[in-house]
């Protein structure tokens, strides 16, 4: 059974429960704390995009330009700087997935199972049918467009014309999550990951398996239980490549070969980041985490979030940042994990994925629909 209808990536364990086990009452969001200040955080621009209403949309960025997209099909392309609208068009029916941009493409998915390929003016070049829902960004890379599907089936398609060059597909358990989770793509390699725990690496030219592996072994003697599904994008990071599971562990794998190097009894379905040594991880509680790329172990710990349905982390030099449900922006001490900084957006829940765009300032899409771009000093 895939359990459909999670409204996004954070609310997935409380779906789970409810519809094997009914309604419980849910913990609630711990209240912030008062910290002393020692950044500044401040929003750069802003601007309106549209609802997301039960998708998860994550903006791109391409150079100088930024695209975002909305689920009643809205596209923006918005410039970096200042965030003014460049264009604005309607992809003509309700969008699900996005967005992806380089090569001169920008790419979204629909519920239906259409990927819609535009070119960077606005201009409509083409679409293709997948096998169903498109609930991730589609990437490109050297000419080729990867996009999941909802049933967890990966897709080639030629970036000049959408026509399929190959998928893959695999066995999926009796039960498993909805989830947006896409794919990575870097080095001609596609990494993804999914249900059961285990992350695959496929070429992107023909779609072959380089290497499979398990990141987490389901476990326990009730269907729920052995749920240890990859919900979240795999982190490349030079020659490693980061994994984390939900009720499952995080993991560092070896890019070359697949092989495990290390794991850590971490359960995440929002997600990672890694940079200059470290990895950051989102434990599903909404405690945050800082561990060595090397062996795993722990630098720090922030339980200043729990159950903020924080967003994966986002490392930006000397901080890290994740938003969280109230629409609030958080960032930490890369050494130490205290509170640096904090600010508010629009008081809907951010998305799962920030994105860095330079200059100490990333992007944060609410959802109802604002973007935002945070700087922090």
């Amino acid at each position: 059974m895939l359990l459909a209808g999670c409204t996004s990536l954070t609310d997935l364990k409380t779906d789970v429960s409810e519809r094997l086990f009914g309604p419980e009452p849910k913990n609630p969001p711990m209240d912030l704390v008062d910290f002393q200040q020692s950044a500044i955080a401040t929003v750069v621009w802003h601007a309106s995009i549209g609802k997301a209403e039960a998708y998860d949309f994550t903006p791109a960025q391409d150079k100088s330009a930024i695209f975002a997209a909305s689920a009643d099909g809205q596209i923006v392309r918005l410039d970096a700087v200042n965030g003014q609208q460049v264009w604005r068009i309607s992809a003509g029916e309700k969008l699900s997935g996005g967005v992806g941009a380089g090569e001169n493409l920008v790419l979204v998915g629909t519920p239906k199972g259409m990927v819609l390929a535009f070119d960077q003016n606005g201009k409509a070049l083409w679409k293709s049918r997948i096998s169903s829902e498109v609930l991730s960004a589609p990437k490109i890379s050297g000419g080729v467009v990867v996009v999941r599907s909802g049933d967890s089936r990966i897709f080639g398609l030629d970036a000049a014309d959408g026509k399929r060059k190959w998928v893959y597909e695999r066995a999926t358990p009796a039960l498993s999550l909805r989830s947006p989770a896409g794919v990575a793509l870097d080095g001609g390699a596609a990494y993804v990951g999914f249900a059961g725990g285990k992350l695959v690496a496929l070429k992107t030219d023909d779609g072959k398996v380089l290497w499979e592996t398990a990141i987490a072994q389901p476990k326990g003697s009730t269907e729920i239980e052995r749920i240890a599904d990859i919900t979240s994008l795999p982190v490349v990071d030079g020659r490693m490549i980061y994994a984390v599971a939900f009720q499952g562990k995080v993991a560092g794998v070896d890019r070359a070969s697949g092989r495990v190097l290390w794991n850590r009894d971490i359960s995440s379905y929002t997600g990672m980041g890694a940079e200059n040594g470290r990895v950051f991880v989102t434990q599903s509680s909404g405690s945050i985490y800082a561990l060595d790329y090397n062996g795993g172990k722990t630098y720090w710990r922030q339980g200043g979030l729990l159950n903020r349905q924080s967003s994966a982390p986002l490392p930006m030099r000397s901080y890290v940042a994740v938003g969280d449900l109230e629409g609030y922006v958080h960032f930490m001490s890369r050494e130490d994990g205290a509170f640096a900084a904090r600010i508010k957006t629009d008081s809907s829940a951010i998305m799962a994925q920030l994105q860095d765009i330079g200059n100490s300032t990333l992007l944060a899409q609410t959802r109802s629909g604002g973007l935002y771009a945070i700087s922090v000093k």
